[in-house]
């Protein structure tokens, strides 16, 4: 991807974190990446092919977020992992937080759209080769379907403090509270006594 279509496409979830999908069109992408109009049109033909784009980019930026919190676990414990992905939830509500939004109406947009709903499949299947992995190393009994509820745990609490925010959301403290019921699903402890 060129320097040109990052700034096109980080303006568009720019656009749609901030304002909604009823405002991502090819002239509001133009005016947030302070380009001429048309620049949008001439990469991204139909609003289809920018919906596409968006996706790519807003899952790649995800995945920097992912891969920096696997590059922060240098020793793999449940605390530490339950630590490392709350500040890295309380990132993507607050920093973050237009990325977040934006990843948000683009999913409701792939609820009516194949070819969104293939790409995200790509994307989470790439997503569990590397978390399969590092659940199981943490005692997971069944790392595929851990990942799944992982997953849900992080969208709700992503979901909740967008749509309600708390000034003293502590993600960490909630993912730690979960983590041990979402690795030994059936109440049993993950590591011998």
């Amino acid at each position: 991807m060129d320097a040109r279509q990052q700034q096109l496409l980080d303006a568009a979830i720019t656009v749609l974190g901030t304002r909604g999908t009823r405002h991502l069109t090819h002239r509001a992408v133009d005016d947030q990446a302070g380009l001429p109009t048309g620049s949008t049109s001439n990469r991204y033909r139909t609003r289809e092919a920018l919906l596409a784009g968006v996706l790519t980019r807003l899952l790649d930026r995800e995945t920097t977020g992912w891969n920096r919190l696997a590059g922060n676990l240098d020793h793999v414990d449940p605390d530490t992992f339950a630590t490392a992905l709350g500040t890295l939830v309380h990132e993507l509500t607050t920093t973050g937080r237009t990325l977040t939004l934006a990843r948000l109406a683009i999913f409701a947009e792939a609820a009516h759209q194949p070819a969104l709903q293939q790409q995200i499949a790509h994307r989470q299947h790439d997503l569990a080769a590397w978390a399969t992995p590092l659940l199981a190393a943490l005692g997971a009994q069944r790392p595929a379907t851990a990942l799944r509820l992982l997953l849900a745990l992080v969208d709700g609490l992503l979901n909740n403090q967008l749509a309600n925010p708390d000034p003293d959301f502590d993600p960490g403290t909630a993912i730690a509270t979960v983590l041990p019921a979402i690795l030994t699903p059936d109440g049993r402890s993950a590591t011998p006594r």
